[in-house]
């Protein structure tokens, strides 16, 4: 998992206020902080982070291999590494993910389904409340 490699560096924004309509293919880093009405897929060929910020929304499918959510996806979302989901996260779709991270606040309108081989379980991490 990403707690073991090195992240690959975020190339690329779509900035606050912006509106995309169509799909998106991306390598190794993207940020979203407007709009897209659209999926957002990273390419497979290299390893992959997708943020989804607080101002963002995506209606659309998403994949990459780590995805960080704190704004609202309307659509699947599938995480081959690892999902994390902020206080701020809204989904309306089901999640496939390996590993996830989530803290309280999210919300998930969709089935939670782990991506496991036989012998392999999927990672759970509940974020603590910060008191």
């Amino acid at each position: 998992m990403f707690g073991k490699k090195k992240q690959p560096p975020i190339k690329s924004l779509i900035a606050h206020g912006s509106r995309i309509e169509g799909n998106y293919i991306f390598s190794e880093g993207l940020r979203v902080d407007g709009e897209v009405v659209g999926d957002i897929r990273a390419d497979p060929a290299h390893p992959s982070i997708l943020v989804i910020s607080e101002s963002a929304i995506v209606t659309g499918v998403i994949h990459a291999d780590h995805v960080i959510i704190n704004g609202r996806v309307v659509g699947p979302v599938h995480a081959s590494e690892l999902l994390e989901l902020q206080p701020k996260a809204h989904i309306e779709g089901d999640i496939r993910y390996k590993g996830l991270e989530m803290h309280q606040g999210a919300l998930i309108e969709g089935q939670l389904r782990p991506l496991v081989g036989e012998t392999e379980k999927p990672t759970l991490k509940l974020a603590a409340i910060n008191a």
